[in-house]
């Protein structure tokens, strides 16, 4: 069977499961922020299911409809300006590569694993040896990255050397704020363990009220925005947010001279 034909099948299974999903959660009771997408309730998700979760249309989580919101409140990115984005999600991928006033750079460190159709190629980058020149980007997009990363000291460094001064980012992370310290063991190296220890097998650590000290100590100034809380409770059901999580927007001042 050719790749072209097995890619028209999972293409026609794709969109069978979308449509019915939209028929069996068909409502108005929930809103996408990102696609405007309305049903009764978002689907469930994750290792250990988490309800009203992901968008049945672009398959938005909590973390993305959050974001984008912030973004879109805060008039972020209403201006010409350079953005880079580790990991690209395809739906902040969708947007950014078909703004025109955007210069996107979406990367990862294995790029091959996105067969996004967009007119944006996704680079290959090391987050912790970032292959940019200092003071380079305007805005930077880092979501649920750094906790994959051993040295996330160097890969915040990274982030903040090639941020221009008076730029931004938004650098979020799975928190457990019942833990005053971040936890990490680099003594765990099984998929087991990690699984166990950090509740993912590809994470190294679990961040804890520190998060906004560890971004400060690579040179940022940090906003740990509990911009949720500005929603009633009704609200961030209808949007699908997680009601623990903060916003870390950081800022890259100008140094004094």
């Amino acid at each position: 069977m050719s790749s072209l034909l097995k890619f028209s099948i999972k293409q026609k299974h794709r969109e069978y499961r979308k449509k019915r999903k939209e028929k069996i959660f068909k409502g108005n009771i929930v809103h996408c922020t990102i696609c405007h997408s309305e049903y009764r309730e978002f689907g469930a998700f994750g290792h250990i299911k988490r309800k009203n979760a992901q968008c049945h249309n672009c398959g938005s989580l909590e973390r993305h409809r959050l974001v984008w919101k912030y973004i879109q409140d805060k008039e972020l990115i209403n201006r010409p300006l350079k953005l880079l984005h580790f990991a690209p999600e395809k739906v902040f991928y969708d947007i950014f590569s078909e703004s025109s006033q955007i210069d996107y750079f979406p990367c990862d460190l294995h790029p091959n694993i996105y067969d996004y159709k967009g007119k944006t190629s996704v680079s290959k980058a090391d987050i912790t040896q970032i292959p940019f020149e200092d003071d380079y980007f305007d805005f930077i997009l880092c979501n649920h990255v750094l906790e994959h990363i051993p040295d996330d000291a160097l890969a915040m460094s990274e982030l903040f050397r090639v941020m221009k001064p008076n730029g931004m980012g938004i650098f979020q992370v799975p928190i457990d704020y019942d833990r005053g310290k971040t936890y990490e063991d680099f003594s765990i190296t099984s998929e087991k363990g990690r699984l166990k220890a950090f509740g993912r097998r590809d994470h190294v650590r679990w961040y804890g009220q520190d998060y906004k000290e560890r971004l400060a100590n690579a040179g940022f100034e940090v906003t740990e925005d509990d911009y949720i809380s500005s929603f009633t409770k009704e609200e961030q059901f209808k949007y699908g947010f997680d009601s623990t999580e903060k916003v870390y927007l950081c800022h890259k001042r100008p140094s004094e001279k």
